[in-house]
């Protein structure tokens, strides 16, 4: 697909496997086939909820998911699986992954842990550049995810912008930028034809 080539090129450079798929449900299946029999770990991610993947991968898998179940001892379990499933905030058609976490299960799970981690990426997420992509995370991914989790910070009032505000309910208390696969973690970027997520 077109839309997808300069930063397929540039995360191969960078040492992922991608794979595109014209559609979330055509993504779905892959992952579905692949992670048969795996003992899977879910990052907050509202892309995975639009591809309902935990109930279909749930299954033939274990598959650990703070968001149904309780969310403490769920982040710790997810951190001890094969492999792991998330999103990103922002990738940059240069190749790099950016990620904003508050508890930092997520954006940790990306670092280190297990044997391989899936990136599944709608192409809302794209951006040009990857002073383009920080600011995506910044003042459009997180200000909408605290909004939709109806917390009271400036960014999820107005959902504009960052506000860069000190507030006890901030969502965004950390940001991870990969540059490539960590080592000793294999990293596969599922580019997806549609937008998901925030």
């Amino acid at each position: 697909m077109k839309t997808f080539e300069k930063v397929q090129k540039a995360l191969e450079e960078r040492g992922y496997r991608v794979r595109v798929f014209p559609s979330g449900a055509a993504a779905a299946d892959y992952l579905d086939e692949t992670l048969a029999g795996k003992t899977v770990g879910f990052g907050g991610s509202m892309t995975l909820k639009d591809l309902q993947l935990y109930e279909r991968l749930s299954v033939r898998n274990q598959v650990i998911w703070h968001w149904t179940q309780e969310a403490k001892s769920a982040r710790r379990k997810a951190m001890g699986t094969d492999v792991y499933l998330t999103s990103v905030n922002a990738l940059a058609e240069t190749g790099e992954l950016v990620n904003i976490d508050g508890t930092g299960n997520r954006t940790a799970a990306t670092l280190f842990g297990h044997e391989t981690v899936y990136f599944v990426i709608g192409r809302n997420k794209l951006t040009p550049s990857y002073e383009e992509a920080v600011w995506r995370a910044r003042n459009v991914a997180a200000p909408k995810r605290a909004k939709q989790m109806g917390q009271k910070t400036p960014c999820a009032v107005n959902c504009d912008r960052c506000y860069d505000c000190k507030s006890p309910e901030r969502i965004c208390r950390g940001l991870v930028t990969l540059w490539g696969p960590m080592m000793g973690m294999e990293a596969e970027v599922l580019l997806v034809d549609e937008d998901l997520g925030l």
